[in-house]
């Protein structure tokens, strides 16, 4: 009854043809490609011949478009909100006006200098006993300042409903872990070990030492890094949950004053607690006997420093740019500060100017129609786990039961964050920055008696993003996404399920991803599935992995299809449920057909170009050692290559570019 009543809703989707655009856009095909020569340059070919990467920008696609349209809507907000002379001390709009004023304040910052680390700067100068090494980490974990101690809070992986603490890897300031020991990476580690010499310079040390110290904090971070896990290495979920009792931890990593470190972070230490790195918290314990205090000390005035660098000066903000920006990413200049600053307003203080963002730029009726296409891709999901033959009856009915139990978030909200305990001042960015994390490490270490909270938000209001949460078992969709490209209210469906329609499917299969599939209804990581149907699902997953591995992105770098599995899998699995929520839509008549593409053609058109990025070389070598994403040029054809749809709606023959053998296809579900 469920499913005939979830198929009258996708019915009533459709709208008044006459009202509605195409959406795709045609500007952007190249008709001296073919779609069953190159599809993703037949879609996308004048647009990648025509548009230039911003010399701010490391990449640019869809994402980045409708992010400046974002940048451009919330400076437009937050020039009201800072024009206003007259605020009421202690309220949201008086933090969002003085946390933005004083972030945009650049003649203060050249004043200041690096006055504002300076009292860090002589703790660490300080320090006489490893006790005292330990009280000055655990204050950093509580203002944010990055160090070796990896602590958290979040939910307990096995028992969905109850908050733990969480010791994870950190320390080492590349990207990755095989940053510091790849050949790939060799010029990387040089231009790493310049970067680290000129911050010292900045921290007042003489070249001499500037270098001496630049060499010890690199072995220090080398060091940490060694026994660290990999991007790829972290999708396998079983291994980054290990309980610890209280008594087996404090025995595990002895050299660590864990007592001192949990009575100055204001926490009474657990029975149990997750250290998600073993390896890494073994190598730890002995790396605390490796390096003198002294060594310590050169290791977190780096770590001070490159935490506080963005906040500082021109001459901190230029350098940590010159190496992060340039060297790693290949921007080649820096975005202006209104939008560097609008970032982190967004991460410090973002739903109060989320609350701003949707009374004036959100689309309510959108929100709507994104709902019933959420309902729409359930349906067609739960017609997809009936035919799947190799899932039994029992399997079937837990899969179903998961998607009864999905919560789902749109655009907002529906009770937002309370920041009467935050502090703004207007004395100067960093401090403002330190008083926003101290606010959220309270925030955070109030949750630890509580249940898990699942309402709350993973995102503000204005990302550009989705998400799937396996442990509360979500979707949720900001306000943000809800834009051209990814969405438009006046489009046809085929438009609008073929971007939207997918994104949300993507979303939807992440929970029955490599990781997701692991997570029960309640977001508990545990087997639900038969042992029989586990393997069968072990195994169909393979050919996928096998498949982007095959791709090469830059000379012989190939995608790691390993680390971009789960991504692939919901690529595949949110395009299928997707194309099948669009035929339902159509009620049983054939598509329309609108400059002269079928509604099956422009669906799939609309994922390509949805999908449409330039990259420069070293963000995209960045990406291929540490997204769980392949590159867009890669999702924007190769999920379509595994659906008998696509063959179909294109008349792709086994001669042609973009065919890809049947033994050689993906399909799950």
């Amino acid at each position: 009854m469920k499913l005939k009543i979830t198929a009258i809703l996708i019915c009533a989707l459709g709208l008044n043809l006459a009202a509605q655009t195409i959406g795709i856009n045609l500007s952007y095909i190249d008709s001296s490609y073919t779609p069953q020569q190159d599809f993703y340059k037949f879609c996308n070919g004048k647009w990648l011949k025509t548009t230039k990467i911003p010399d701010s920008d490391s990449r640019w696609g869809s994402f980045n478009e409708i992010n400046e349209r974002n940048l451009s809507n919330i400076k437009t907000i937050l020039n009201k909100v800072t024009d206003t002379k007259t605020v009421v001390p202690g309220s949201d709009f008086q933090k969002l006006h003085d946390f933005y004023l004083t972030a945009m304040d650049s003649v203060k910052a050249e004043k200041l200098g690096i006055t504002p680390i300076k009292p860090e700067l002589t703790r660490i100068d300080a320090l006489k006993t490893s006790d005292e090494l330990i009280k000055l980490l655990a204050d950093y974990r509580k203002k944010g300042i990055g160090n070796i101690l990896g602590f958290d809070v979040d939910t307990d992986l096995k028992n969905s409903n109850r908050n733990l603490i969480y010791f994870g890897q950190t320390g080492y300031s590349l990207p990755d872990r095989d940053y510091y020991y790849l050949p790939q990476f060799e010029s990387i580690r040089t231009a790493y070990m310049e970067h680290l010499k000129k911050m010292f310079v900045i921290l007042k040390f003489a070249p001499e030492s500037a270098e001496a110290n630049a060499k010890k904090v690199y072995e220090m971070e080398k060091a940490l890094a060694s026994k660290a896990m990999n991007a790829a290495a972290q999708r396998d979920v079983q291994k980054l949950y290990n309980p610890y009792s209280k008594t087996d931890f404090l025995k595990s990593f002895p050299n660590i004053n864990w007592n001192l470190y949990f009575t100055t972070l204001g926490v009474k230490m657990p029975d149990t607690l997750i250290v998600a790195h073993v390896d890494y918290y073994t190598e730890l314990n002995n790396l605390m006997k490796t390096y003198t205090l002294n060594d310590w000390k050169i290791f977190l005035k780096w770590k001070l420093i490159h935490e506080a660098a963005t906040y500082l000066s021109s001459d901190a903000v230029n350098e940590n740019f010159s190496f992060y920006g340039k060297t790693l990413s290949g921007a080649k200049q820096m975005k202006p500060r209104w939008k560097r600053a609008q970032g982190e307003v967004n991460k410090s203080v973002g739903e109060i100017l989320g609350k701003l963002y949707v009374e004036q730029f959100f689309n309510k009726d959108a929100k709507e129609k994104v709902k019933r296409m959420v309902e729409n891709l359930i349906a067609a999901y739960r017609e997809r786990i009936a035919t799947r033959q190799w899932m039994s009856e029992p399997t079937k009915k837990q899969a179903n039961l998961k998607l009864d139990k999905l919560i789902k978030k749109f655009g907002f909200p529906d009770t937002w964050k309370d920041y009467k305990l935050l502090t703004v001042k207007t004395d100067n960015y960093w401090q403002n920055v330190i008083r926003s994390s101290e606010f959220e490490y309270k925030r955070k270490i109030a949750k630890l008696p509580k249940p898990v909270d699942k309402m709350e938000w993973g995102m503000t209001p204005p990302t550009v993003n989705a998400y799937y949460n396996p442990t509360t078992n979500e979707i949720a969709f900001p306000a943000g996404i809800m834009q051209v490209p990814f969405f438009d209210y006046n489009a046809d469906d085929a438009y609008n399920y073929g971007i939207m329609g997918s994104i949300i499917g993507h979303e939807l299969t992440h929970g029955f991803d490599d990781q997701g599939s692991q997570f029960d209804s309640e977001g508990n990581l545990k087997m639900w599935w038969t042992p029989e149907d586990n393997k069968n699902f072990m195994e169909k997953k393979k050919p996928i992995i096998t498949q982007f591995n095959s791709f090469v992105a830059i000379d012989t770098l190939r995608v790691n299809g390993e680390l971009t599995q789960g991504e692939n899998i919901a690529d595949l699995g949110g395009l299928t449920m997707a194309y099948y929520a669009y035929e339902k839509s159509l009620g049983g008549q054939k598509s329309p057909v609108m400059s002269g593409f079928t509604g099956e053609q422009r669906f799939f058109i609309a994922w390509s170009q949805g999908w449409k990025i330039l990259a420069r070389e070293a963000a995209e070598k960045q990406q291929l050692a540490t997204d769980p994403h392949a590159p867009g040029k890669f999702r924007g054809f190769a999920p379509l290559t595994n659906m008998p749809e696509f063959y179909e709606t294109f008349k792709i023959k086994e001669t042609d570019p973009m065919y890809r053998k049947q033994g050689t296809r993906v399909e799950i579900w």
